[in-house]
């Protein structure tokens, strides 16, 4: 990575699905926003709400710094009345850069590498905020009972693999102090849960593009 552009004079508004990634990334100052807020994780799920929390965050984030970042991918928002009103359509382009990804598992893990990872086989990826908040995504936001996860993940899945950011170590952290998190999930898809580790440098990557103004293709 070249040499690092600081992020003064820019706030960010992120999905809480990263918000462990996000904060990581602050408190080793890296991401020395003027400001970083959150709309709700799993808002991909919620489209309405994901408008309305995104809405007001923008208009918070404009408050405090002339440039924003918004950590959404290209594939976060489906309008289903209107497929052609994307994520791009409801942030703008006034002063705003989003990241360059078509989601947040994109932000942590390139196809590249996620087919290198997958070795072959068809592959459900997590990231931490993904395991934290399945239950609010599948079951709360999707509506989905254990007959809808066994329709939709096995047989179609050979496994799950969580994306585990080094700097965190979750997936070790979680299998010897609360192994609940990992099973209960891998009990309600049926699906075993395994963990690879990875690094944050993607997402450093995407969020330096938006403060050079350059935009790279995801």
């Amino acid at each position: 990575m070249s040499e690092q552009m600081p992020f003064t004079g820019h706030a960010v508004v992120a999905c809480g699905t990263l918000r462990r990634e996000l904060s990581y990334l602050q408190d080793s100052g890296f991401l020395d926003a003027d400001r970083v807020l959150y709309t709700g994780p799993g808002l991909h799920a919620k489209p309405d709400e994901l408008e309305t929390q995104l809405a007001r965050q923008l208009a918070r984030a404009r408050e405090s710094s002339s440039h924003v970042i918004v950590v959404y991918g290209s594939k976060c928002y489906l309008d289903p009345n209107q497929p052609s009103r994307t994520i791009d359509s409801l942030v703008g382009n006034a002063g705003v850069c989003r990241v360059a990804a078509e989601g947040c598992i994109d932000m942590l893990c390139d196809a590249r590498q996620r087919e290198e990872l997958a070795e072959g086989e068809n592959i459900l990826w997590l990231s931490p905020g993904w395991m934290e908040h399945w239950k609010r995504i599948y079951q709360d936001y999707l509506g989905w009972d254990s007959a809808d996860a066994n329709m939709n993940f096995p047989g179609y899945y050979g496994k799950a693999i969580l994306l585990d950011p080094q700097p965190l170590g979750l997936f070790d952290e979680w299998t010897e102090h609360e192994p609940e998190k990992i099973l209960e999930f891998s009990d309600w898809t049926r699906l075993p849960v395994e963990g690879r580790p990875i690094t944050l440098d993607r997402l450093k990557g995407l969020l330096q593009e938006c403060v050079s103004g350059v935009q790279a293709r995801g």
